[in-house]
């Protein structure tokens, strides 16, 4: 061995892994050596059994405790596929052709399109807009929370925005686009909901002013966005989709949620 040479590290243990349906390779995190040379050692012995094996992605989840091993596999040929608060998720491919599947490319929101009795509709003006667009008034909604339904979703952000209690009746429609916050889409649900209470307290640190607005004022209104007036004029006029389930479907409420068109008649 000449001078230059390093010599080889002997790994504690090799990576405990699990093979997916793609001939994928999943890591054991808890498996990972703790010191950036151990690692390199057992990474640079598992790769070669995975070539070996005609493996085709390797699946590499470094837990925010190891993330001095980041730069190891960032050399072996890792490169980041997400992040979370306690990991980062990277991968190589084996095989050139190996599909990567994306992950979270999509923002979810949801709106509460709430309509009284005397044909008002719940309106605000968000603080984030009052001195640009001061009459901006939009319907109270909000970001969907981790594993949260979009009907529940927009009757909390209604509650939390207005303070009105609400129930949720139709799925009105949604809009879908693209190049949202950091590069991502965006979809968001318009949610028409019966409003259980009436008298609005508004949520002060985000909420400039909240009311009732005659349903033909808001329509005739030009500071209201085109897509918010449609949405109303098809709550006003239409069934939506409803909440609904299938007997004998194979899952539960409590992590699907389903909308099927209501009853016309």
């Amino acid at each position: 061995m000449s001078r230059q040479e390093s010599p080889e590290v002997s790994a504690p243990d090799e990576l405990q892994v699990a093979e997916n349906i793609f001939r994928g390779v999943v890591v054991d995190p808890h498996s990972l050596a703790p010191e950036p040379a151990l690692f390199a050692a057992q990474l640079r012995h598992a790769m070669r059994g995975w070539r070996a094996a005609a493996y085709r992605l390797v699946w590499l989840e470094l837990p925010i405790r190891r993330s001095v091993l980041i730069p190891v596999a960032v050399e072996a040929g890792f490169v980041f596929h997400h992040a979370e608060p306690g990991y980062v998720m990277m991968t190589c491919a084996l095989d050139p052709y190996a599909p990567i599947p994306f992950y979270a490319t999509h923002f979810i929101g949801a709106g509460g399109l709430v309509l009284n009795e005397a044909h008002e509709l719940l309106v605000i003006v968000e603080k984030a807009h009052r001195h640009n667009r001061p009459n901006y008034y939009k319907l109270p909604g909000g970001a969907l929370r981790p594993r949260e339904h979009v009907a529940d979703a927009a009757i909390r952000e209604v509650r939390e925005e207005t303070g009105i209690e609400t129930r949720f009746e139709a799925l009105t429609g949604f809009r879908h686009w693209h190049g949202y916050r950091f590069g991502k889409s965006d979809i968001y649900f318009i949610c028409r909901l019966k409003p259980l209470s009436h008298e609005i307290t508004i949520q002060e640190s985000e909420i400039a002013a909240g009311m009732w607005m005659p349903l033909d004022r808001y329509l005739a209104d030009p500071n209201v966005g085109l897509f918010n007036k449609r949405m109303v004029e098809a709550a006003a006029t239409g069934t939506g989709l409803v909440s609904g389930w299938f007997e004998g479907y194979e899952v539960t409420p409590e992590t699907h949620e389903i909308f099927i068109p209501g009853d016309s008649t």
